[in-house]
């Protein structure tokens, strides 16, 4: 039997898939040693293998396909999801993964993958021969990252990467944001986007819907700012000066 052969088929695979083929988790398990002895199999971590490429002599699996057989409920997020639709400038080597149920961060062939808990499935997309990626839509990209910018490098390189997206569904944004239905998130939302407003698509419409659901509570725009200037209109501090020069864009007045 070449479980070498039928592993390959599967980007990642665990010691049940093997014992399809044994009916005997010992044997399974033996199998899976003997090919890791031979190099042809590479440890991903606890239970979760990938088969060696012959031609490239790395894992068969992509970082997306990882991420996504984590859990049954992970998938590509953040500025990996970024990653996976080719909308960044940059390499990352930290790959985030969103989950119900909760992992702890490890490394495999070069890259850290992170848990971020996942509160809802809502704009987490499918794409067809992907060998399994499940990664989120642009839309809930955007809204994650802005959400979550102070755990994933802060505001300035969220400004930068979203500075490079082109043309998203405002309808489907709104949607994520309800979702979340959160005051600050809103709040950073308009503040962040309106530059950005061409590149992306956004009505003024847009704008106003989130204007209406910033309530009344004042906040700093990421923790990193310790002094600022106050904005009247989203009711943030923010930098005074906020620069994203090679996306070809820049706040000098952080009150506009």
């Amino acid at each position: 039997m070449d479980v070498y052969t039928a592993m390959a088929k599967r980007p990642v695979f665990s010691v049940d898939d093997v014992d399809q083929y044994y009916n005997n988790i010992g044997s399974a398990r033996s199998a899976i040693k003997r090919l890791m002895a031979y190099h042809k199999v590479m440890k991903i971590r606890n239970n979760m293998y990938t088969c060696v490429s012959p031609q490239t002599g790395g894992p068969i699996a992509s970082r997306f396909q990882i991420a996504s057989s984590i859990s049954p409920t992970s998938y590509v997020s953040h500025y990996s999801a970024m990653d996976y639709y080719g909308t960044t400038d940059q390499v990352f080597y930290d790959v985030y993964v969103s989950s119900e149920t909760k992992f702890n961060d490890f490394e495999f062939d070069g890259y850290s993958y992170h848990f971020i808990s996942s509160p809802f499935l809502e704009g987490v997309e499918y794409p067809e021969l992907s060998g399994g990626i499940r990664v989120t839509s642009r839309e809930r990209t955007v809204a994650d990252c802005l959400k979550d910018m102070d755990k994933i490098g802060g505001y300035e390189e969220v400004v930068a990467e979203l500075g490079i997206l082109n043309g998203i569904d405002e309808n489907k944004l709104l949607l994520i944001l309800n979702i979340y239905d959160n005051q600050f998130l809103y709040q950073k939302t308009g503040y962040l986007l309106w530059p950005l407003r061409d590149s992306l698509g956004l009505s003024s419409d847009f704008f106003e819907q989130c204007r209406s659901r910033i309530g009344k509570s004042k906040r700093y725009l990421s923790k990193d700012i310790k002094e600022g200037i106050y904005n009247n209109e989203w009711r943030l501090v923010v930098p005074g000066q906020m620069y994203a020069l090679k996306n070809g864009w820049m706040i000098s007045d952080a009150s506009i």
